[in-house]
């Protein structure tokens, strides 16, 4: 029998513990971190972080030339795009003088919609910054949750809002549980479940649908 989601969800907690995600130091520096993490490493993304601070703020960052903010975030690669995307998405964050409670108290549907209007900003992107700047529970449909779950054999929707709608209806409405699962969905992907699997000391050798096919058909020479 397949685990439900919050199965999942309690085996990773007890393998990984608590995450306590988003690394960042402010709610602005998460959010400049969910842009700058956009096809690349969070090794680059940090990088470029620090080179940001100590101006790390959005008035700093707004007085910036587009050059030296292209330059500052070099390190996270794509760094004359991402520096498009920040100051548009810049734009509309000053429309709530850069205040995190005032987006927070537009309804989640309505917020998601708009940042989804904002140049450069994407659903994976929009949905962690709902999660975990503007408070409201989204799952966050990414490559390591779609790996993980296909590999526990799941039929995934290859739409993301699809995947995602499928995810939220196995999740009570609980801003930190979606907090938690996404950062522990990332835990295990980078410690097991990679793109080239490590099954050894996998908290779900057990159920994990793919690594039974896999030794079936190396053992047997053929599938089920």
């Amino acid at each position: 029998m397949k685990l439900n989601q919050m199965e999942r969800y309690h085996i990773l907690l007890r393998s990984y513990g608590p995450q306590h995600w988003w690394p960042a130091e402010s709610t602005f520096e998460m959010l400049i971190g969910a842009i700058l993490t956009q096809n690349t490493s969070w090794k680059n993304v940090d990088l470029a972080l620090k080179r940001l601070k100590p101006g790390l703020t959005p008035e700093k960052i707004e007085r910036m030339s587009p050059e030296a903010l292209a330059d500052c975030i070099r390190p996270s690669g794509f760094y004359r795009l991402k520096a498009e995307r920040i100051r548009s998405f810049l734009a509309w964050y000053r429309d709530y003088h850069y205040d995190p409670s005032r987006v927070s108290a537009v309804d989640a549907s309505s917020l998601r919609n708009e940042l989804l209007d904002v140049k450069g900003i994407g659903r994976e992107t929009a949905d962690a910054m709902l999660v975990y700047a503007f408070k409201k529970p989204f799952f966050i449909a990414d490559a390591y949750a779609r790996r993980f779950f296909t590999r526990l054999g799941d039929d995934v929707p290859k739409n993301y809002d699809d995947f995602r709608k499928q995810v939220e209806a196995g999740l009570p409405d609980d801003l930190a549980v979606y907090q938690e699962y996404h950062a522990l969905i990332v835990a295990h992907g980078k410690m097991h479940c990679r793109a080239a699997a490590r099954c050894d000391g996998c908290p779900f050798f057990s159920k994990c649908e793919a690594r039974i096919e896999k030794d079936y058909q190396r053992r047997h020479g053929g599938f089920k």
